[in-house]
């Protein structure tokens, strides 16, 4: 057995007796040139209790192939210092960061091991956010800013703490986790699958269709039950209207941060006919209730496909109209080019994903690279990309996506004929296969989701780890606002638009 078992993002659930367990310095010396090449990154990595100690898993996702690389290993207990990954490859930073935090495990070498969330169940708790080791520089001519992390309106709570010298920024440290939300153990606390389904869809609010398909599709794979092309349509065009509402809030808000109202209010109503159809699909603006495992209260019928076609032809319309103002606004472009840039070769250092790595001009995008749903069998995705890694960048990324997701819309839809019966019921009760890894990748709108379950001997789900694209992101942000104005940093951190509450878990 080599050092990993080798998959992808439509197999079935993995059993854990298939799963390599290596020595970690065998593992250790393999990435430090496998993770150089830029196809590879980090999918998930955690560690979880056993009779003895701990016992670590790892997903590396290898773009170019759509193979998943999943291996594990235990260390022994009495020496169980590692070498840190993150010496080496920074992108492993908040992984180890957070395995340090819940278990002590130290990791030699890290250049900055701190608290990732501050959970209620971590190691030390004498280490709390009042103790928080922020970065501090000594000079004279240098002063800190601290924002948060109590911010106006409904956001979550973090701390930005900037040390500037006068208005330019030269370090931008951030701390999140202040609501030790408890989600991941919320998942296990009773296998009440309805229950868990809503946990999903509340992980970012923002997000609720993109989660809780993450979470469905995790399920499924631990059966063998095949649900069918006409759900997988369905799913398809419930994650691309997220996707067109969550990008056309952006647009909006970037517009308001430079006083460009105009572009605000025209994205307010074009969001508006887009979550309105969500409602009208399932009765929720945000598409919570729509998602479902192995099945749908909401199937789509002969109605609500013209009225989705209908809207969504609209919306692409004038917002397409949109774009080419933006793109022609030379005020806009004079603020928004070359600030904030984080080159290529920084967002493949740090893992970056989502819309902000391929405005870096990383091809990283889940649809494409590991494909699942009906982006494998239904329609073949082709990223975006942009070059400059600016403001710009990931706005005209978003513009872009924002047609194209209009069009796969329309695409799936002009021939779909649902019949009575097409789509069955959701299933809660499903027998789940005993001592399994199960995982999903799926592209949400701002980047990689992936969910990760182990279960035990019967079948119960006895460890729930989730990653939301906000963990990879939130150091690109940092790497963004270094050099520029502190007056920039509004417009880069809405250009990312990265989740609190998604981080907090």
């Amino acid at each position: 057995m080599g050092l990993y078992y080798i998959t992808n993002n439509t197999a079935s659930a993995v059993k854990l007796s298939d799963i390599p367990v290596v020595e970690y310095v065998e593992l250790y010396n393999d990435l430090k040139e496998r993770m150089s090449n830029p196809r590879f990154h980090v999918g998930h990595y955690f560690a979880t209790e056993i009779e003895n100690g701990l016992k670590f898993y790892m997903l590396i996702l290898d773009d170019e192939s759509g193979e998943v690389l999943i291996t594990s290993f235990i260390p022994d207990y009495y020496t169980r210092t590692l070498a840190s990954l993150t010496a080496i490859h920074q992108q492993f930073h908040p992984f180890e960061r957070e395995i340090h935090e819940l278990y002590g495990v130290p990791f030699d070498n890290h250049p900055w091991l701190k608290p990732l969330r501050f959970p209620h169940d971590r190691r030390d708790h004498e280490s709390t956010m009042e103790s928080y080791p922020f970065y501090t520089i000594e000079g004279e001519e240098l002063h800190e800013v601290n924002v948060g992390p109590i911010h106006a309106g409904i956001i979550e709570p973090g701390a930005f703490r900037f040390i500037c010298d006068g208005e330019q920024v030269l370090h931008l440290e951030i701390a999140l986790g202040y609501q030790h939300r408890g989600v991941e153990s919320e998942m296990l606390r009773n296998q009440n699958r309805l229950r868990q389904t809503l946990i999903a869809e509340s992980i970012a609010g923002d997000t609720a269709v993109g989660h809780a398909t993450a979470y469905a599709e995790l399920l499924e794979k631990l059966t063998s039950v095949d649900i069918g092309d006409d759900l997988r349509r369905e799913r398809l065009v419930a994650i691309e209207l997220e996707r067109i509402a969550m990008h056309l809030a952006d647009t909006g808000a970037l517009g308001t941060d430079i006083a460009y109202q105009l572009y605000q209010v025209v994205c307010e109503a074009l969001r508006t006919v887009t979550i309105n159809t969500s409602q009208a699909w399932c009765g929720n603006r945000f598409g919570k209730s729509l998602i479902r495992p192995f099945g749908s209260n909401h199937p789509l019928t002969e109605a609500k496909i013209e009225l989705i076609r209908k809207n969504i032809a609209d919306v692409r319309r004038r917002y397409d109209e949109l774009r080419t103002d933006i793109l022609e606004a030379h005020t806009l472009l004079a603020r928004f080019e070359q600030c904030g840039l984080v080159p290529k070769a920084e967002m493949e250092r740090i893992g970056g994903v989502g819309q902000a790595a391929r405005a870096s001009g990383v091809r990283r995008d889940i649809r494409t690279t590991h494909p699942s749903g009906y982006y494998a069998v239904g329609v073949t995705h082709e990223p975006i990309l942009k070059h400059d890694g600016d403001v710009m960048s990931r706005l005209a990324t978003r513009l872009d996506e924002v047609l194209q997701s209009a069009d796969y819309i329309e695409k799936v839809l002009s021939t779909y004929k649902p019949t009575e019966g097409n789509i069955a019921k959701p299933d809660y009760e499903a027998k789940l296969e005993g001592d399994c890894l199960s995982f999903s990748l799926i592209e949400g709108w701002r980047g990689e989701i992936c969910h990760v379950a182990l279960t035990d001997a019967e079948g119960n789900i006895a460890k729930y780890k989730i990653k939301d694209p906000s963990l990879h992101n939130w150091l690109g942000l940092a790497i963004a606002v270094r050099t520029e104005g502190i007056s920039d940093f509004p417009i880069n951190n809405k250009s990312f638009n990265l989740s609190y509450c998604g981080h907090d878990l």
